[in-house]
């Protein structure tokens, strides 16, 4: 959990450094690239999403969905990647992370086209979506992808937009059986957009950074009506839940907590800004407001 929870950190981290995904290196050629190689799982989804899977040739070592993309060859990730087997495979196009400046340099230098990522909010989720269709020949798929999410949010947009906003902590990682390293979503990126979107009222709005490393003592001050935990990975069983909602029980003086208003919502695709996140939103909003049907 500490290891999902510091890559976490580190890929929200990211998003502060720019809001569109920017093409770089080389520039993209004339031609469609066959061979695209992608150190962003985000991204990887996006390509598998509107049909470009065929021409993905390898991916970063978090790569896991869809279970394509987790069978491609892995040429490691943001800290690690692994330029020599990067060059091995023949890529004709490589998405980077915004971060990676050494080995967009190497790129650059041996004339590979780049799509060099850099994302921030929401709204950016269907910018790149976009960028990377007209990239890789997909332009009509991703505008039809990127059209059914936009409605998608609307609907959710409109079903929210007439109940009052709930105070809440939207949590992404903390320590098993305790309430120690907790990470909690601040007043930019896309996970405050998304509990916006959702309904919610995000206690640390103020706060201007994608993450806040959160003590019990700043969560009692923020006094939260609704805490919602999100556990990316394999859903929790009853049994895990009950158990991770029990670690509140600590915090009985919070508002959330007094009134059995702690919701635990687990499984893939939840902090993740690629093609899933209308189902994500969804999620939160049924959380949230699960008495108000859809228009």
């Amino acid at each position: 959990m500490r290891r999902f929870c510091t890559l976490l950190v580190a890929l929200l981290a990211l998003c502060v450094m720019g809001t569109v995904p920017i093409l770089g290196g080389a520039r993209l050629q004339a031609r469609v690239p066959q061979r695209i190689i992608s150190l962003v799982p985000a991204l990887t989804e996006m390509l598998f999403a509107i049909g470009a899977g065929p021409q993905v040739v390898a991916v970063s070592s978090y790569d896991t969905f869809p279970p394509e993309a987790a069978s491609r060859p892995k040429v490691g990730a943001l800290l690690d990647p692994d330029v020599e087997r990067i060059f091995s495979l023949t890529p004709d196009l490589v998405i980077t992370y915004g971060s990676q400046s050494d080995l967009r340099r190497q790129l650059e230098r041996a004339a590979i086209p780049i799509f060099d990522y850099r994302h921030a909010g929401l709204a950016d989720v269907l910018t790149t979506l976009r960028a990377i269709g007209r990239a890789t020949g997909h332009d009509a798929e991703a505008e039809r992808l990127a059209g059914d999410i936009e409605r998608r949010l609307n609907a959710v947009r409109a079903r929210t937009a007439a109940a009052p906003a709930r105070r809440t902590l939207l949590v992404f990682g903390r320590e098993p059986g305790s309430l120690r390293n907790m990470y909690v979503s601040g007043g930019t990126g896309f996970l405050h957009d998304m509990l916006v979107v959702a309904g919610g009222a995000n206690v640390f709005a103020d706060v201007g950074r994608e993450s806040v490393q959160a003590t019990t003592e700043l969560i009692l001050a923020r006094a939260p009506d609704v805490i919602i935990e999100v556990r990316e990975g394999p859903a929790l069983s009853d049994a895990d839940v009950r158990a991770r909602t029990a670690d509140w029980d600590r915090l009985a003086a919070v508002p959330a907590v007094k009134a059995r208003r702690v919701h635990i919502v687990s499984g893939t695709g939840l902090v993740v800004p690629g093609p899933r996140v209308a189902a994500a939103v969804e999620r939160l909003a049924g959380v949230l407001h699960p008495a108000r049907p859809t228009p």
